[in-house]
């Protein structure tokens, strides 16, 4: 798709239009449609030329790669300008690509849907921040609710404001007060998106040492959050060249980012921020989707497509996850959100198989630490690198786990390194093969753990399954305990 903003033109393209698309490419050429527009009621004449000459190449390329279809949306600029229907029958006259103008509503409607794609438990406000115009939507229950777009993105602020920061502020309380509904953001999330937003994301990061630069699902109390803001509007731009996690083509609208960001927070009070790298272009995709699509776990489909994409045994994962739940329900029906976690984690367990052995661990970890697309908050993104970390023996040493480890606690950090020995045993046990595990029981009795095989699969237990099995029981603080055929056959692990 091509994403015709005010201040950049971007081309993605996604591996399917599913629950949860996979971007394989994505380029970005900042145009600066909106600038001047405030005075002029028209797009920049530069900024128009640039933007035709980078969507002749994103055509050119959809051809060449042979998608199925390419579409187009504009948003604030052109739907503003007075010569945005020329621009949009320009566009199709050369390049006979036809751009859809999203009006205020429908733009915040799709950029709440797109928060609400990544985390379907999302209750509070979104806002998304573009070049010009700022969409604030309250979302709960898995929907959008009461919505509004407001014509104060930084390009606009820079010619309304001049650049001064305190006209700004002035602004935008002016129409963020029109807003009657903010006040219900108190002691909830708010849910930032747009690039500006998430720079500042960055710098707190920088400024905390905070050991993992991923944004989505980035939570942080509105407190600390203020002061970036606080510390973003009294610097220069030279301070700000300097200032770790600040990218160079935000250093002109940054301040003002910080300022719309601060004024929200300011009548909104939510308790926190929940970062999210969804937004306007996910939100058009997921709106495409079929209804039971939609209403899928995003993190379980995602972790389905990746183990598809990696796949050497076809249904071994939703079986380990079967397999192994009596251990994780001993003391009591398992916590939904532990449960979801193992169930993920288990899709998981064998995308490192074709890795060399010697680094699957590490390499396997530090992979679902950082993949682009989880819908999953840090510790649980942690939480699932940590267990494929010990399903591929993972030792206690790696900086990598120590990264994991930090983001977690000790309980959830003890049910990761179990999980992921379940995980190994099962693999050991079953060598892979379909339908075993489901004839050998795993169970919990008083202080031991019990494997059961019935007397056709005893042979499966050789001297590998035997020191895992032994491995799982340590990690329990249980003694093995083996059961082939008829109870008096039982043995020690």
């Amino acid at each position: 798709m091509v994403d015709v903003g005010s201040n950049s033109i971007r081309l993605v393209v996604f591996d399917r239009a599913s629950r949860v698309p996979v971007p394989v490419f994505n380029e970005k050429v900042l145009c600066g449609l909106a600038r001047g527009m405030a005075q002029s009621g028209r797009l920049n004449p530069d900024g128009v030329s640039l933007a035709l000459q980078s969507i002749a190449r994103f055509v050119t390329l959809a051809r060449a790669m042979g998608l199925a279809r390419l579409e187009a949306f504009a948003t604030a600029a052109v739907r503003g300008a007075e010569d945005g229907p020329h621009f949009v029958a320009e566009v199709r006259r050369r390049f006979d690509l036809d751009i859809v103008v999203l009006d205020g509503m429908e733009e915040a409607r799709l950029s709440a849907l797109g928060v609400i794609a990544d985390m379907p438990e999302a209750d509070g406000v979104m806002g998304d921040l573009g070049g010009g115009s700022l969409e604030l939507v309250l979302v709960g229950d898995g929907a959008p609710g009461a919505s509004v777009t407001l014509p104060i993105g930084p390009l606009n602020l820079q010619e309304t404001g001049a650049g001064d920061l305190d006209a700004a502020s002035r602004i935008i309380r002016e129409h963020i007060a029109s807003v009657d509904w903010l006040p219900r953001l108190a002691g909830r999330n708010f849910y930032p998106v747009g690039g500006a937003w998430r720079a500042l994301a960055r710098i707190h990061m920088a400024q905390t040492n905070y050991p993992l630069h991923v944004v989505d699902h980035y939570a942080v109390k509105r407190s600390k959050i203020e002061n970036v803001t606080d510390l973003v509007c009294r610097m220069s731009r030279k301070s700000l060249e300097k200032l770790a996690g600040v990218p160079r083509k935000r250093l002109d609208t940054l301040p003002l980012a910080a300022v719309l960001l601060r004024e929200v927070l300011a009548v909104g009070k939510p308790k926190r921020l929940v970062f999210s790298a969804f937004g306007l272009r996910e939100g058009y995709v997921f709106d495409r989707v079929p209804e039971d699509q939609r209403a899928e776990d995003p993190l379980l489909v995602a972790c389905r497509d990746l183990a598809a994409r990696n796949r050497r045994f076809a249904v071994i994962g939703e079986e380990i996850f079967a397999w192994s739940a009596p251990l994780f329900a001993s003391e009591g029906e398992e916590a939904a959100r532990d449960r979801r976690l193992r169930h993920a984690s288990c899709l998981l367990g064998d995308i490192a198989w074709g890795d060399h052995p010697d680094y699957r661990a590490v390499q396997a970890l530090s992979r679902i630490l950082r993949l682009s697309v989880l819908s999953i908050d840090h510790p649980g993104r942690a939480f699932l690198a940590l267990a494929t970390y010990h399903r591929y023996a993972g030792g206690r040493d790696d900086k990598e786990a120590s990264v994991a480890r930090s983001l977690t606690d000790e309980g959830a950090h003890a049910r990761a390194r179990t999980l992921g020995l379940v995980q190994r045993l099962g693999y050991s046990l079953s060598g892979g093969a379909p339908n075993l595990l489901s004839k050998c029981g795993l169970a919990l009795d008083d202080n031991r753990l019990v494997l059961e095989l019935p007397d056709e699969l005893a042979d499966l237990y050789g001297e590998v399954a035997e020191r895992l099995f032994q491995a799982v029981a340590g990690a329990m603080d249980r003694k093995p305990l083996v059961l082939t055929g008829e109870p008096e056959r039982a043995r020690t692990g």
